[in-house]
């Protein structure tokens, strides 16, 4: 990479640090300028507003989403065993995100009611992560796996149950053993839609 642009993936990377902790609306280009002992006008100069920032920023933790939970899930076989891998590495992202915060669920916070490009990215962001559960857990019925008359986007709802939980019981009400009774929860959900 050239200076400028590992100028610019330094400040992303301080960016989402410092958005996985205060949100991103707690991101600012003047905090963040402080971080990086830079000025405004010269972190300003890789991004043409906040805005884009934020979405940059986003972009960036979605990317590194992808590359932690779902592309080492694609090397299992289809069905079970990959919906099994996309769970485990959810939980593990969320079990390393307890001390920092999910910019899924903070920003999901932030804007839930905000119209704007932010919500827009964010949205479809966690759309795509839906859609593929909910296409594993479609080849895991096909695949005989699961019960063919599993509702899969109940499924993948209750799945995103466990992980809400588990980020609320353990982030915030830094609950021991939380991460254990998630994939226990996994488990026992599993279990109910798999064929007798």
């Amino acid at each position: 990479m050239r200076k400028g642009e590992m100028t610019r993936a330094a400040i992303l990377d301080v960016a989402l640090d410092l958005a996985s902790r205060d949100g991103l609306e707690g991101l600012t280009i003047g905090l963040l300028a402080d971080k990086m002992n830079m000025s405004k006008s010269g972190v300003f100069a890789h991004f043409g507003s906040r805005e884009d920032l934020q979405i940059e920023v986003l972009k960036l933790y979605h990317h590194r989403f992808e590359q932690e939970v779902f592309y080492p899930a694609m090397k299992e076989a289809r069905g079970l065993p990959r919906l099994r891998a996309m769970f485990a590495n959810w939980i593990k992202r969320v079990s390393v995100e307890i001390a920092s915060g999910c910019i899924y669920i903070s920003g999901a916070v932030e804007y839930d009611d905000r119209p704007g490009p932010i919500r827009e990215e964010l949205l479809a962001m966690v759309g795509a992560w839906q859609a593929a559960l909910l296409r594993c857990v479609r080849q895991a019925i096909d695949n005989g796996d699961l019960r063919a008359d599993t509702d899969a986007s109940q499924l993948v709802y209750e799945m995103y149950g466990l992980i809400l939980a588990l980020h609320h019981e353990a982030r915030f009400m830094r609950a021991p053993g939380s991460v254990d009774r998630a994939g226990t929860g996994f488990n026992r959900l599993i279990e109910d839609y798999q064929p007798t």
